[in-house]
């Protein structure tokens, strides 16, 4: 395929930014939904309401590729752009409605779910392209797309207190809604092309779908068949387990560190804001600074080191003194650092042992990622219910850290030989590192 024009670059760069904004921008404005003078939801319907987000997140991130092949790239990167705006557009709608709590809530499930819809569909299709675009320079060019997310995800929970202290905090929404807007408008005169939409890509595909028809059509008939599809390897569940207590790990800081700050730590809104936006940045600033130092440092021992940095974090947070706001912003920054770098590693990894898998490897991963997103996301309202508090739950998630500290070392002993190259990672800011040599 052609070298991508620069206007291409740019967009595709630019969207990873906005979708950064757009994907934080719910538990961003945590502590707005469970004030009482706003949509005065409680902690357990906070969390449900992520859970349309995290069943249409792994349904995208898994049929994703396969629509791709079937009516495009830009098709499925505008589709997914197109369900985040309505997203906005309905989070938008809810505010009118927000003392209506019959009418308010489902809107804003309605909303998470077109919001995970779009990051399903959108953001693998982002990494697609940054490799593409650009196959001289693979590794540098998903860096800076991811670091671009990330800065996204650092921004909007400071976009939030920014409005907020203006009075209208769904300044947010707006500014996504009209980013949204104008971004598909600039990519739709684009070409914005892969090696899979050439003629001959799209013709294998269509080749295979009537092969499928025709397998399907013969089981019917009873005919004996070979299977086509191959196995999932052993060594993946491995992979899925270790990513999905990641992923349990990166939502309780990302969707409620805001609420910890507020109602144990003595925060104000803003400082809540500051230190959702220090746990993001801090992700962000990890994974490109351990991809600058692995010479130094290996991606192995990254790999280990990490999750003993979130142990000490979410223990940290679990002892930390009532009305210790500043100390709270310091050590969900800490907590950032334990996150940034064990995602795309994770994809790394798995992409070099698992060559048989390859192509769908990043997906499966994403789709584990996001049902301990749910996990975490929604599974904290029950636990207060039954009596405890949001520290005492900090607090425990260090055993899922250690927990995640030791599949470290059943998932890293496979790193013995070279990569090829680097794989990238699609969950928010999540940034390829280059591998040991």
């Amino acid at each position: 395929m052609p070298v991508a024009s620069r206007a291409e670059s740019a967009v595709i760069n630019a969207a990873g930014l906005v979708q950064g904004i757009v994907l934080v921008t719910f538990p961003a404005a945590s502590t707005i939904f469970t004030d009482p003078r706003q949509y005065g939801l409680s902690s357990a319907q906070y969390g449900d309401m992520f859970l349309p987000q995290v069943l249409t997140a792994i349904a995208g991130s898994l049929l994703g590729a396969g629509l791709a092949r079937r009516i495009s790239a830009k098709k499925v990167y505008l589709l997914g752009l197109a369900l985040s705006l309505l997203s906005m557009v309905l989070l938008l709608v809810s505010v009118l409605v927000k003392t209506d709590h019959a009418v308010a809530y489902p809107l804003l499930l309605v909303a998470t779910a077109f919001l995970g819809a779009g990051f399903g569909l959108t953001v693998p299709i982002l990494n697609t392209y940054a490799s593409a675009f650009h196959p001289a320079s693979v590794d540098k060019s998903v860096l800076v797309l991811n670091a671009l997310l990330g800065l996204g995800t650092v921004l909007a929970p400071v976009f939030v207190a920014v409005f907020d202290g203006l009075g209208f905090w769904w300044g947010l929404p707006v500014l996504s809604a009209a980013l949204l807007l104008a971004l598909i408008a600039a990519s739709l005169p684009l070409p914005l092309r892969t090696s899979a939409d050439s003629p001959q890509a799209r013709g294998r595909a269509a080749a295979q779908a009537r092969a499928g028809a025709m397998h399907s059509l013969a089981a019917l008939h009873g005919a004996a068949l070979p299977a086509r599809r191959p196995r999932i390897p052993a060594r993946f569940w491995m992979y899925a387990a270790f990513i999905l207590l990641y992923g349990i790990c990166e939502t309780m800081n990302g969707n409620w560190s805001q609420l910890e700050m507020t109602t144990r730590l003595g925060a104000s809104k803003a400082q809540a804001s500051i230190a959702l936006a220090a746990f993001w940045g801090m992700v962000t600033v990890g994974r490109v600074l351990f991809a600058l130092v692995e010479r130094w440092l290996p991606a192995r021992i990254t790999f280990h080191l990490l999750p003993l940095v979130l142990v000490g974090s979410f223990v940290l947070i679990g002892i930390l003194p009532a009305h210790a706001a500043i100390a709270g912003v310091a050590v969900f920054a800490l907590a950032g650092l334990g996150c940034s770098a064990l995602l795309p590693l994770t994809i790394s990894f798995g992409e070099e042992e698992l060559t048989a898998m390859a192509a769908a490897l990043a997906g499966g991963v994403i789709a584990f990622y996001q049902i301990g997103y749910g996990l975490a996301a929604f599974g904290v309202g029950p636990l207060q219910h039954a009596g405890l508090s949001l520290s005492a739950i900090f607090g425990g998630t260090a055993i899922v850290a250690a927990v995640l500290t030791a599949l470290s070392f059943a998932v890293s002993p496979f790193r013995g030989r070279p990569a090829a190259r680097a794989s990238t990672g699609s969950s928010p800011s999540a940034t390829a590192l280059p591998r040991e040599g």
